[in-house]
């Protein structure tokens, strides 16, 4: 039966159906209806739906007319009717995986994604999940679902691992040209899915199990989250003992071995690494195995707004001005430079703080022209001197490429500069991290 399947992935006569059209399904959906298959893109949000079949990207890395060209040519339909599964002869899972609370997992998009799939589960299909989850996702709840419906995996049908690996943003890697992981529950499986991906993708790297690969994704993201929480540590370090750590680690990359440079910050933010590596320390914990890098680092990123609002503090009250009261404007509030993005953006977090110690709170970000945070609705301030000179601080939360941070320090009191934006800059108004 694998051999149907692949010769349908290899003529392009296979069906596909991608469910969740966020940043993960919708460039896997467009280059899949570019490589010449029909492509059913699937999601709850009627909305995402509506401006996909209105021809109207909505995230950064797709353009309006890279999906215009799909959709009129009728390769790519996006739908609500999730029935469109009976069709399919591939389905792909890129649905989210938040967090319950701060380290239990919500796989419950997942359940109910594959619990639909179950509905019209037929024989010779393959179903590849992509969501970022815990070792053992795949063959201990997935594989035991679908089987309820009376068929096999490996027998009637195929499993399948491939966790996801955008960058937003990146105008160097997308999703053809990122090398892809898959491992399927079995050999076929895996060998169908390597076939698939091939077709759009440069280079897969197939690994023995969809447990290895689930665990790949987990092993890069967790790199990230320490090596950031090992960097804001380090941070507040040199702050106590008068060093400035960002001439540390600029003389730090100057050895060609064994460093790669991390950066202090907010925090960390996005979907991925905030969360991803709290599936694997709870997953971890079944085992009776409690990983001390992963909740330590967790708690050093989630603690650095607190940080950055007492460091504030300390700098106004040596300027004799008291934090209670004070004009204070946060420059950028997505969660990433040059994207528009604010899913767990540490800025939003450093706004809630200032608010609670009863700062006065402005932003300007250019991605972002209305935010709203709690019951609070915000406009964007207009970038001019006059404005900029009004506050008692500006903090630089996130640097955006099309800032005039010329202007900025020609008008404003004081910089609190958390990005070191300004680099070696010696100035009376910048306060570096």
């Amino acid at each position: 039966m694998s051999m149907i399947l692949k010769k349908k992935i290899a003529d392009k006569s296979a069906k596909i159906a991608v469910i969740g059209l966020g940043y993960v399904g919708l460039p896997l959906a467009v280059n899949f209806a570019k490589a010449g298959y029909r492509v059913f893109g699937l999601d709850t949000d009627q909305d995402r739906v509506k401006k996909l079949m209105a021809k109207q990207s909505y995230i950064l890395d797709i353009s309006s007319q890279e999906i215009s060209k799909v959709v009129t040519s009728g390769k790519l339909d996006g739908r609500c009717d999730f029935s469109a599964l009976k069709e399919a002869d591939v389905v792909i899972i890129c649905v989210p995986t938040p967090l319950k609370r701060k380290y239990t997992p919500d796989i419950s998009y997942i359940t109910g994604a594959v619990r639909t799939i179950r509905k019209y589960l037929h024989k010779n299909m393959l179903i590849v999940l992509e969501s970022t989850t815990y070792p053992g996702t795949t063959d201990e709840l997935i594989k035991p679902e679908l089987e309820k419906s009376g068929m096999k995996s490996g027998k009637d049908f195929y499993l399948a691992f491939s966790p996801e690996r955008i960058d937003p943003g990146n105008p160097k890697y997308d999703v053809t040209t990122i090398t892809k992981v898959v491992g399927g529950l079995t050999l076929a499986a895996g060998e169908l899915t390597k076939a698939l991906y091939e077709k759009i993708i440069s280079k897969i790297h197939m690994v023995s199990s969809a447990r290895a690969a689930e665990m790949t994704k987990l092993l890069e993201n967790t790199f990230r989250i320490v090596n950031i929480g090992w960097a804001n540590e380090a941070a507040i370090m040199c702050e106590k003992l008068g060093i400035d750590i960002w001439e540390v680690i600029e003389a730090a990359k100057t050895k060609p071995f064994g460093f790669m440079p991390f950066y202090p910050g907010l925090g960390v933010g996005g979907h991925c690494i905030p969360d991803d590596p709290l599936y694997l320390y709870w997953k971890a914990k079944q085992y009776g195995f409690s990983s001390k890098f992963i909740k330590l680092s967790a708690d050093i990123n989630l603690a650095m707004p607190q940080h950055a609002v007492n460091r504030l503090a300390d700098i106004l009250t040596k300027r004799k001005k008291s934090l209670k009261k004070a004009k204070v404007l946060i420059m950028g509030v997505t969660y990433k430079k040059d994207v528009k993005d604010l899913r767990k953006a540490p800025p939003l977090k450093l706004i809630e703080l200032l608010r609670e110690q009863s700062a006065g709170v402005d932003y300007y970000d250019p991605f972002i022209p209305f935010l709203k945070i709690g019951n609070i609705n915000q406009d964007s301030i207009e970038f001019k001197p006059a404005v900029l000179a009004k506050y008692d601080a500006v903090m630089i939360a996130t640097d955006h490429t099309d800032v005039d941070y010329g202007a900025l320090l020609k008008s404003a009191k004081l910089i609190f500069d958390v990005k070191n934006v300004y680099g070696k800059i010696v100035n009376p108004k910048v306060v570096r991290f």
